[in-house]
């Protein structure tokens, strides 16, 4: 959205619920829309803070693309506390507040021409999915799509419909894992580095898009070293707990860093040496 300079940074502008749709036993998807009728502004891999009047305020990733004729977005939402229980009690055209979006995101500029490997685990689908669905909707643009995800187990899968119609599109590679498969899953089993030896990428003409628990990192990224894909070509989101969104309270520094004004989409090359970063 377009800020207005003498309008408070804190101040949070309505938004309306306009669906809502359950992806798993605690993640929903949420549409929502700005009551002041303008485009929300973001680009993937940014954030906005979501506040639900008279409970409190949470950041959350914004999970749909930018498309400049739609005033709507998505933020998928898991039941984590008392802001996202809030949230998934929220019924179509109930309102919440909103600010942003914050943030720095993925340089969709820098990916044009080049093949993208996305590796998302767990929850890191969700910030992913707005690059992706960017990617798709100007994909004359962009070269090979090769998208890695992965789950702890089957109930926890989320946009399983999506994925499974990003299956079927010839030019969208993508592998599915699940640490911990039930005896329904006739999948691949495995935690989401096992996914890495079964794509072939051509190092120098590869960018990395992942995001994922921070457990995920260390392991992947040493996949990625594996692949002889340069630090400066790999790009990760840390999603610290952002708390103000606009680098005052400094709840989410890494070494110093504002993670919510220096982040969370990070060149990994640039945060490689910080000890606290991964």
């Amino acid at each position: 959205m377009k800020l207005d300079p003498k309008r408070s940074s804190y101040l949070p502008t309505p938004a309306t619920l306009k669906r809502k749709e359950k992806l798993s036993e605690h993640v929903s998807l949420f549409v929502f829309e700005p009551d002041n009728g303008t485009l929300l502004g973001h680009k993937p891999g940014q954030f906005i803070m979501v506040s639900v009047y008279g409970v409190g305020e949470a950041p959350f990733s914004v999970s749909s693309a930018p498309v400049p004729d739609s005033k709507q977005f998505e933020l998928a939402i898991r039941r984590t506390g008392t802001v996202t229980n809030a949230i998934h009690e929220l019924e179509p055209g109930d309102r919440i507040g909103i600010r942003g979006p914050y943030g720095t995101f993925f340089p969709v500029q820098e990916f044009m021409g080049k093949d993208t490997l996305f590796i998302a685990g767990g929850l890191g689908y969700i910030p992913l999915r707005s690059l992706l669905h960017y990617q798709l909707r100007h994909r004359d643009e962009f070269g090979r799509i090769i998208v890695l995800v992965g789950t702890r187990n089957p109930r926890e899968r989320i946009f399983t419909d999506q994925i499974m119609e990003l299956g079927k599109r010839p030019d969208v590679e993508i592998l599915e894992t699940v640490d911990q498969p039930d005896q329904c899953w006739e999948g691949h089993c495995g935690v989401i580095t096992t996914l890495l030896p079964k794509v072939d990428i051509n190092p120098e003409n590869t960018y990395v898009a992942m995001v994922g628990p921070p457990v995920m990192y260390r392991f992947v990224l040493s996949g990625c070293e594996d692949k002889c894909i340069p630090q400066d070509r790999i790009y990760v989101s840390l999603e610290r707990r952002m708390k103000c969104g606009v680098g005052k309270c400094g709840h989410c520094q890494i070494n110093g860093l504002n993670s919510c004004i220096e982040g969370p989409v990070f060149r990994y090359d640039r945060i490689a040496p910080l000890k606290e970063a991964l």
